[in-house]
Formats: C-alpha cells, structure tokens, sequence
C-alpha cells in the first residue's frame, strides 16, 4: 500500500521542489503555459508581496512514498473576510497528479489548516485571489490559455469535486475573430452611436507620456467599477502600486481605452497582448534575458487578451462598455490582431455576458470556482 505524506514548505529545499512539480507534471503538455517564476514565487508567498499585507498562507506539498506527486497552498484572505463579514479560507496553487488518496490528503491538510485558524468554509482555486489567476478549467482544453489565466489537466474538476467541493461560480471565455465584423449586428452601432450622441464623451487610449498615471487610473476605476461583484475585493494601495509596475511595461496603449463624459474619466477598457506564446519560449524565465525577448517579440502576437471594461457603478447600463471596446478596434487591426479573446467573464455577471453573446462570440472556455464546509473536518 503507498505511503502519503503531507508537509508543510519550511526550507529552501522544499520551495523548489514546489516550483519544480509543476514542470515535472505538465511536460510534454503541448497546451501548458509555465508561470512566470518570479511572480509565481511571490504570489505562493516565498517573496514579498503586497497582497500578504493582509493575507496570509501556509503551502504544503505531498509526497507518495517518498516522491512529491502535489501541492497546494492555504489561504486566508483578511481583507476579504472583512468585506463580506465571513470565516472563509481559500485554497490555491492545486496541482496534482491523477490520484485521488494524494488529492484528499493535500486537501484535506489545507483544510484543517484553515480550520485551526478559525475558519469555517473554503473556496478555491483562487492564486491567491479573485485579483490574480483564478479557477479550474473545465472545458476548452484543446487550445492554450491566454496570458494570466490557468491551464490544468482535466482531471482536477472531478478531483476537486471528490474531496466534497460544488460549484459555486463558473468563469466563461469568449473568443472573437476579426473575420465577425462583417456580421456584427447593425443595432450595436446604432447603440454606440445613441450614447455618443446622448453625452458629453472622450474617447482616448492610454497615453504613452502620462503612462505611468493612467496605469493608477485604471486600476482605481477597476477597484470601483467591480465594487458589487461577486466575491470582489478591491487591491490595496500597495498592490495597485505592484500591479501597475508588473505590467508597465507590457501593457501597450493600442488596446486599451479610457473613457470620459464631461472630462471625467468614469470607465476604462484594458487588453494585454498573450504573450503566453512567448512565456513558453524563455520557460517562465524573465532574468536574464527572457524580458528582452518578451518586448522585441510583441510586435509579432496577433491576439489579444480583455481583461475588462469597466465602468464605474452610476454609468454601467449606458453601453459605454461597447464604446471603450470599439475605440481600441482600428488601432488593432492596424497593428495586425486578428483575435480577441474576453475573460473572464463571470456567470452571474448577466450584463457583461449579455453584451458579449448578444454579438454572437463563442464561448470556448469554463473555468470554475468551487466551495466547501469545513463544518466535518
């Protein structure tokens, strides 16, 4: 009979036999993405990040007879217990080979670590929270994942499920092709062109001398635009900062939007170009050289990742979403994009995924989020 053992990540030893797991398990995968080191070692809490202000975490790893087979990370999110006046734990980081005694005891550790600090339900994956990458794929394996969403075997759904998790929330992904224009629905202009006519409003990219300010001004519209969203909890000062300094240099103002009525910014409109493509050819290694070939390669990627529009709470039924995403459209055609991909959406957001299906844009992926009791353990 194997031996399962659950222990916890103290030494340096232990952290990259963490990092390591994940490229042991997926090579060969033709579909994975491998994280980018450096962010994944603060995001699992092995370096400094802000998020941890507030947050903290224990990782764990196991071992079946003797060989590390998974890991995950526990979590506790204080700023989001705050929010919602709760005792929920999270879990994060889940990987795991096919086998569900391994499964269950990595689990069931982190659980019972979430219950010795006093709480009472878990929800996960969250890496580390609803901020970051998020979820489970449970359909659409059969194309890679997009810059910053998470990839994994399709066994983890019926795993995770094993161990007495239920769904709690899907996350859709949208795909769009520039060879739909031509059947875009005529109503959707007329809309756009009904707001436009209706207020006061500006249009404009990113600026590229003022870049750093619009980089804090799309984080903070994004921390007010998602404030009744499920699950929300908006990014500290710190992690705004961290944030916007991670992706400053990646962000390219073609395929963002900012939107003003009356000279007030009250939406903004932010893609990311995938460089997943790229992320594979330096393995997850920024330093020394793989940041250099993450810029000179950009202008080759011809598909794009949006993340979001968002408008701030009193402008959201206005449409002023479909306006942020038609102003990016000419500078990414000029630029070469011939893809689009919208996520994630979230299932009970009925407004985004209205706009989205109402303009016939297939759905191609379904990550989830899953929640537990801790009442039994």
């Amino acid at each position: 009979m194997a031996n399962y053992q659950i222990s916890t990540v103290e030494s340096k030893s232990d952290q990259r036999a963490f990092m390591q797991l994940i490229w042991d398990l997926y090579r060969g995968d033709p579909n994975w993405i491998p994280p980018i080191r450096i962010n994944q070692l603060e995001l699992v809490g092995f370096k400094a990040h802000p998020f941890y202000d507030n947050a903290k975490c224990q990782a764990m790893l196991c071992r079946k007879d003797g060989k590390v087979v998974g890991r995950i990370v526990a979590l506790i999110n204080h700023g989001h217990n705050q929010r919602y006046d709760e005792k929920r734990g999270f879990f994060g980081f889940f990987e795991c080979i096919d086998d569900r005694e391994a499964a269950h005891s990595l689990f069931r550790g982190a659980c019972q670590y979430l219950k010795r600090e006093g709480m009472t339900d878990v929800r996960g994956p969250c890496n580390p929270s609803l901020n970051y990458e998020l979820g489970t794929l449970v359909e659409g394996f059969d194309t890679p994942p997009t810059f910053m969403m998470t990839y994994n075997p399709p066994y983890h759904d019926a795993l995770i499920k094993s161990f007495g998790f239920e769904k709690t929330q899907d996350l859709y992904s949208y795909v769009g092709n520039i060879s739909m224009l031509d059947s875009m629905d005529p109503k959707i202009m007329q809309m756009m062109n009904q707001v436009k006519d209706r207020f006061n409003i500006r249009v404009r990219p990113a600026s590229r001398t003022n870049f750093a300010a619009d980089v804090e001004l799309f984080l903070d519209i994004y921390n007010r635009a998602l404030q009744g969203t499920w699950g929300f909890v908006p990014m500290s000062a710190a992690e705004t900062r961290s944030v916007g300094e991670s992706l400053r240099y990646l962000i390219d103002p073609e395929v963002t939007s900012v939107i003003e009525v009356d000279g007030e910014p009250v939406g903004v409109g932010l893609g990311l170009l995938d460089y997943n493509p790229l992320i594979k050819k330096i393995d997850g290694r920024l330093f020394p050289f793989g940041f250099l070939r993450l810029l000179w390669g950009r202008r080759k990627i011809k598909r794009i990742r949006l993340i979001s529009t968002n408008i701030v709470p009193e402008w959201q039924r206005w449409g002023l979403g479909l306006v942020l995403l038609h102003r990016m459209l000419p500078d990414c055609l000029a630029r070469g994009i011939t893809e689009a991909e919208f996520s994630w959406v979230l299932e009970s957001n009925q407004l985004s995924r209205g706009s989205i299906e109402r303009g016939k844009v297939p759905r191609t992926k379904t990550h989830r989020v899953y929640d537990r009791s801790l009442a039994d353990l």
